[in-house]
């Protein structure tokens, strides 16, 4: 009688060593790529804090816009309703002057030293 079957499953035991070993190595290679992606892809970390930066950039963006724009209704509120605002905006804004007044532009002159 012949011992091949003894040789052959040697051969048998090698082979799934070898495709246990390539397994092992392609878990390793989508585990290491979907790890990289985590990181680096399109939702991965670093684009999600970029994207938190962004938002708290807005956030800070509207509320100055938000307190600009209370300033603007509190003044447009008080030019409807008091004249007195209107002549100073008129006066400020355009270099309006009332009749009988006399305007004087004087030139800058350099800062004396001592004051």
């Amino acid at each position: 009688m012949k011992k091949a079957p003894s040789v052959s499953r040697s051969g048998s035991s090698t082979a799934r060593r070898r495709g246990r070993r390539a397994i092992e190595y392609a878990l390793l290679l989508i585990g290491a790529v979907v790890f990289v992606d985590a990181l680096v892809g399109e939702k991965g970390l670093l684009e999600t804090v970029k994207k938190r930066q962004e938002f708290k950039l807005l956030e800070q963006s509207i509320q100055r816009a938000r307190a600009e724009n209370a300033l603007l209704r509190e003044e447009a509120k008080r030019l409807r309703s008091d004249p007195s605002a209107i002549e100073d905006l008129a006066r400020r804004e355009l270099g309006l002057i009332r009749p009988g007044e006399h305007l004087f532009i004087l030139k800058d002159r350099p800062p004396t030293e001592g004051r």
